[in-house]
Parts: structure tokens; C-alpha cells; sequence
């Protein structure tokens, strides 16, 4: 590490094990340039996303998308939460997810369609990294206004939308958001993974 992000994500994380430095600088910013991303940069995004594991290698993610300066850009973004438009309005691209809730080969339900599909997020946001490009993924969005405006069949549930860009500048962010603007820290590990069960929890 040594450029002054790497700097900056030294200063708010440190791991507790010996692990590679990608997943320790991947992060969610939220300031980004407006400027566009070219389809080939577009594409290997992609193209990470599609070595995801999942079960029966069955891939049940899709990956329905707008770009900036196109028609259907402002249909995507009206989806979006007030919060979320706030700043994802110098986004280049955004992505709804959607995930397929039964296998192709058979029909039958695929019980960890969410799961795999956040496999191929988790790859598709360290490629961004890797690419120093920004990808935040968001909740605050209207679900069912995107499954009307996707048409999506009944076997698909939407799963959350991605804004992608280039990296911009903290000052453009609403003021309330500049403070926020910093690699966010982890639970300990000690709290994350148990050997065996779980351990009990309290009542509340």
C-alpha cells in the first residue's frame, strides 16, 4: 500500500489475520466523478462477477443495467431512495440485481439464489477495486417498481441495485454525507466465525 486511499484505508482497518490486501482496500464510497465508463471496463466488471461460485453451477444472478446518458438511466435512478439519489447522480452506471429462485435444469427451488448472487456481487465489487473503479451496492430502492419496470418473471426476486463509477471528489457529497466518506471498520473476527456452534446468545 502506499497511494494516499491505501493510506487512508490503513488508518481505519487492520486485519487480524494474514490475508490478501485486496479485500482489506475494497470499499464503498459514495463520491464519484459523473464521468463515464467504457464498455470494456464495463464488461470485465462483469466478467468477475461470472467466475462466482454457486450451487449446481447454476449462476442464478443477472445483471440488468443503465448507463449514464441513456434513456433508461433516469428510470433507474428514479427508483432510488431520496437518500441514495442524493449522491448516486454522478454515478456512470447503475445495476439492478436480480436472482433466478429455481434451478434451470430442473425447476426445482434453489434455496441459496440470494446467496450465490451475493457471491457474484462480492466478485464484481474486488474486480471494481482492482480496476479503481466505485461500487456501492444499495437496499433503498423501490423493489416492486424495479420488478415492474424490468418485467421480470415470477422466478426472479430482486435483489438490490449497484452504482458504479469513477472516483470523485468528497466535497461534491452532501455535507452530511463528507463525514462518512471513510473505509468503514469490521467486527472482530472473534465474533464472525465459531468452531463447532454458535454460541449462545442473550434474551432481550
Amino acid at each position: 500500500m502506499g497511494s494516499v486511499s491505501d493510506i487512508v484505508v490503513q488508518l481505519h482497518r487492520q486485519p487480524e489475520a494474514d490475508v490478501d490486501e485486496i479485500f482489506v482496500r475494497r470499499w464503498s464510497p459514495r463520491a464519484m466523478s459523473g464521468e463515464a465508463i467504457s464498455e470494456p471496463e464495463l464488461r470485465t466488471l462483469f466478467e468477475a462477477a461470472r467466475w462466482a461460485p454457486s450451487c449446481f453451477n447454476g449462476q442464478p444472478w443477472r445483471f440488468v443495467y443503465a448507463r449514464r446518458e441513456t434513456q433508461p438511466w433516469r428510470a433507474f435512478f428514479e427508483l432510488l431512495a431520496e437518500g441514495n439519489q442524493r449522491w448516486a447522480h454522478r454515478a456512470a452506471v447503475l445495476v439492478i440485481v436480480v436472482s433466478r429462485l429455481t434451478f434451470e435444469h430442473d425447476g426445482s427451488p434453489c434455496s441459496t439464489h440470494g446467496y450465490d448472487a451475493g457471491a457474484a456481487w462480492g466478485y464484481l465489487a474486488l474486480q471494481a477495486s482492482l480496476s479503481g473503479l466505485v461500487a456501492h451496492g444499495m437496499r433503498g430502492f423501490d423493489h416492486e417498481r424495479a420488478r415492474a419496470m424490468l418485467d421480470a418473471p415470477d422466478e426472479y426476486a430482486v435483489q438490490a441495485m449497484v452504482a458504479i463509477g469513477r472516483p470523485g471528489r468528497v466535497e461534491d457529497l452532501p455535507e452530511r454525507l463528507q463525514a462518512r466518506e471513510v473505509p468503514s471498520g469490521r467486527k472482530p473476527l472473534a465474533e464472525l466465525a465459531f468452531e463447532a456452534r454458535l454460541p449462545a446468545t442473550r434474551s432481550r
